[in-house]
């Protein structure tokens, strides 16, 4: 059973509706198996925490770098917001120990999946968005890209 406080902590939020963090993880194969669930997958959630994300690193690095073209900003947000640099976010919060999956998806490796981890922290932005609005989910997010956006060479 997942220890929800520890992962609260780790992320400095404490949810208000914890079926909304709850959600974040819940992979579509674990609701093809337990439809009797109560709490849906994270697809939809993911979908939000993406343009979520992608609104918040573009506003971070329009004010961030004023001087730069659209096209250098554009080519900075996709090395930030890619697959690799998610799962490296998720791994580091250890976000697989939270994840809801099939008995298939979890033989397969889907605990170590970076599609896995990265389309779940896209939904965990989403779920802070829900949960306790945009200001700390932008916060979160720009927190966790912090040492990747110090990485930015111009």
């Amino acid at each position: 059973m997942a220890n929800w406080d520890v992962l609260q902590q780790a992320i400095d939020i404490s949810f208000k509706d914890l079926s909304l963090l709850q959600q974040a993880f819940v992979h579509g194969s674990f609701i093809n198996e337990n439809q009797d669930f109560p709490i849906p997958d994270n697809e939809r959630m993911e979908f939000l925490g993406d343009a979520l994300l992608n609104f918040i690193t573009a506003e971070e690095l329009y004010h961030k770098f004023p001087k730069l073209p659209e096209g250098k900003l554009t080519e900075i947000r996709a090395e930030l917001v890619c697959r690799d640099t998610l799962a490296q976010i998720a791994t580091l919060l250890k976000i697989n120990d939270y994840l809801y999956l099939g008995q298939g998806e979890e033989a397969s490796g889907g605990r170590q999946k970076q599609t896995n981890l990265a389309n779940a922290l896209e939904a965990l932005i989403a779920a802070i968005a829900l949960d306790q609005g945009l200001d700390k989910a932008r916060e979160f997010t720009l927190r966790e890209l912090d040492a990747k956006l110090k990485e930015v060479e111009l």
